[in-house]
């Protein structure tokens, strides 16, 4: 790797491995220098949430990241109840992503909303206010809460991601979040493009501190210059300013232990 400041590194558990297997890769992570297991909630494979709770469960320092919950499937109060038992439970180790959700599927479970970003805006201001502990009246166009606050508030709230690929979302994470999520696909030009958007949407929001900006990265783990690939896009990425890289495989080639081997 270069000489310069390099990224947290970390794995993807793709849920195209059935969840029987998840203990198993959980365990591995938890022994490598690999600092962070992130988690898919796809439809129609595993569950975001079942699957954090085993992950730190089963783990003793790795930091575990849900990318992401797709808000239509969840009342937001439910979502912070999920997610501040989480992190009472495994205090400075969860990573929350929120995220539209691949619209289609959206679409398939009678959930898909007219306006996205108007949801996710309403779903991640209510989440965020729930999990610092505050009662939190709304009456927006998706989000109603009538004087909800939390019982078990976590003592700090975990990190709160937005999933984002187009200008409005990034400048949302910028805003509201304390980080953006990139896709797999995201590649040099967008990374630097998003980094731009999130930068700007923070400091126009007057939010002090740099917003994390991680990216999913995918490579095959199978081919023969696996070391070498993942060093060379980790330095390409961290040039263009990812504070986070999470390497994941193919769907048929999901297992991330090939990984964790480059990272030891």
């Amino acid at each position: 790797m270069s000489d310069a400041a390099q990224p947290t590194l970390g794995v993807v558990f793709r849920p195209q491995s059935p969840p029987e297997a998840l203990r198993e890769i959980v365990e591995a992570v938890d022994a490598s220098p690999a600092a962070e297991l992130w988690l898919w909630e796809d439809c129609f494979l595993e569950g975001g949430v079942s699957t954090a709770a085993a992950a730190l469960a089963w783990s003793s320092r790795v930091r575990v990241g849900i990318g992401l919950l797709p808000v239509p499937l969840r009342n937001a109060a439910l979502a912070a109840m999920e997610l501040a038992t989480l992190e009472r439970l495994a205090p400075g180790r969860v990573i929350a992503g929120l995220g539209h959700g691949v619209l289609d599927w959206m679409g398939q479970v009678g959930a898909r909303v007219e306006s996205p970003l108007t949801l996710l805006r309403e779903y991640a201001t209510a989440v965020r206010a729930l999990l610092a502990g505050e009662t939190v009246d709304a009456a927006g166009r998706y989000v109603a809460l009538d004087r909800v606050a939390l019982d078990w508030p976590p003592a700090a709230p975990p990190e709160l991601v937005l999933g984002a690929t187009r200008p409005k979302t990034l400048a949302l994470a910028g805003e509201l979040g304390d980080g953006v999520l990139l896709t797999g696909d995201t590649d040099v030009e967008a990374l630097r493009a998003a980094r731009a958007i999130v930068d700007e949407a923070r400091a126009a929001a007057g939010r002090a501190g740099r917003a994390r900006v991680i990216v999913y990265t995918a490579l095959d783990p199978g081919r023969s210059d696996l070391r070498d690939a993942v060093l060379r896009r980790t330095d390409e990425l961290a040039a263009a300013g990812a504070d986070a890289v999470a390497f994941h495989g193919t769907a048929s080639s999901p297992d991330p232990r090939p990984f964790l081997d480059v990272l030891s």
